[in-house]
């Protein structure tokens, strides 16, 4: 009998000790204006990193503006502002979109919002699923940047 509870003891520790192992994955947070809110970089597109010295700061408010920073298509800064809408599709989940100010149009595509954590999210293309940017949570747009567009 004793034999039968140390085996039984040690069973329970290779056990407890097995279950240990397991892989921490973010807090994901429920797709909200107020969990959005803040300032992100852009740090991949379709899973490849920005080219050096290419940068997209996206500013969401939860009043749903936005302003974004980016020097993508040009050598200095472009800052663009507009309003944001989050919707919920019952298949997809959350979608945000957006319209820019100054009558410059929509967003050319609407992204489904997945894998929102306090630290970064994922938005796809809801049309075009190959085409997904992975976000980080930074402080805040770099003054350098923003002093560049001030000073336009």
């Amino acid at each position: 009998m004793k034999k039968f509870v140390n085996l039984l003891i040690l069973f329970a520790a290779v056990l407890f000790t097995a279950c240990s192992d397991t892989v921490e994955t973010p807090d994901i947070v429920e797709v909200r204006s107020h969990n959005l809110e803040g300032v992100w970089k852009l740090e991949a597109l379709s899973g490849t990193p920005l080219a050096e010295n290419t940068y997209v700061y996206v500013v969401l408010d939860r009043k749903y503006t936005f302003e974004v920073y980016d020097n993508t298509a040009s050598m200095y800064p472009v800052l663009t502002t507009g309003e944001y809408e989050l919707t919920e599709d019952w298949r997809l989940g959350y979608i945000i979109s957006g319209t820019y100010d100054y009558g410059l149009g929509v967003w050319g595509h609407e992204y489904v919002i997945t894998e929102l954590s306090k630290e970064s999210m994922v938005w796809t293309a809801k049309d075009d699923a190959a085409y997904a940017q992975r976000f980080v949570r930074v402080n805040e747009v770099p003054k350098s940047i923003v002093d560049m567009v001030r000073k336009e």
